[in-house]
């Protein structure tokens, strides 16, 4: 009896999951220690290292248990999917926590970054604050965010699995 090939979607969407928890315990360790609030970069840029890494493993581990068969079409599904699912389980965090665990974050985020404006552009008048800081409330905005935050994790997707697909792709 032959082995049933693996559904890429399936697949896809455990690592989604994995990269997105991943997403979430970087946030709240960032939380935990105060360095959300103080603007700590490293959370982000340790996501950016985990994303391709993530992708081009699940890519290789789909071609493994996949008797070694892998099309660039699969490999681009497999990762346009794990970014997608990544970026819907850390908007489901983001939403949680804006709303239900601290609904007060994201107006100290605001206060900080109005804070940091003024300090290092003292020369802007306060009709310019106030523009830059409604720019900054509408993308803070849980849908216009939310979007955003899907679209790119799709498209850094596309891009990863588009090089890992090309790499490992088979032959045949």
């Amino acid at each position: 009896m032959e082995a049933q090939p693996i559904k890429p979607g399936k697949f896809a969407i455990n690592y989604g999951v994995i990269l997105g928890v991943i997403m979430i315990a970087l946030s709240v360790i960032a939380y935990v220690t105060g360095q959300a609030l103080a603007g700590a970069q490293w959370p982000q840029l340790t996501y950016y290292v985990l994303f391709p890494i993530i992708i081009i493993y699940a890519i290789s581990q789909y071609k493994k248990h996949n008797a070694n068969v892998l099309s660039l079409g699969t490999a681009i599904k497999l990762g346009v999917v794990i970014g997608v699912i990544s970026a819907i389980v850390y908007v489901i965090y983001g939403i949680l926590f804006n709303y239900v665990i601290d609904p007060e974050f994201m107006g100290q985020i605001m206060e900080v970054a109005r804070d940091n404006m003024i300090e290092q552009n003292p020369e802007m008048t306060d009709e310019m604050i106030e523009q830059s800081m409604s720019i900054m409330e509408m993308m803070f905005n849980p849908f216009i965010g939310s979007a955003f935050w899907v679209a790119a994790s799709a498209l850094f997707g596309l891009i990863w699995s588009l090089i890992g697909g090309l790499v490992m792709r088979s032959n045949s």
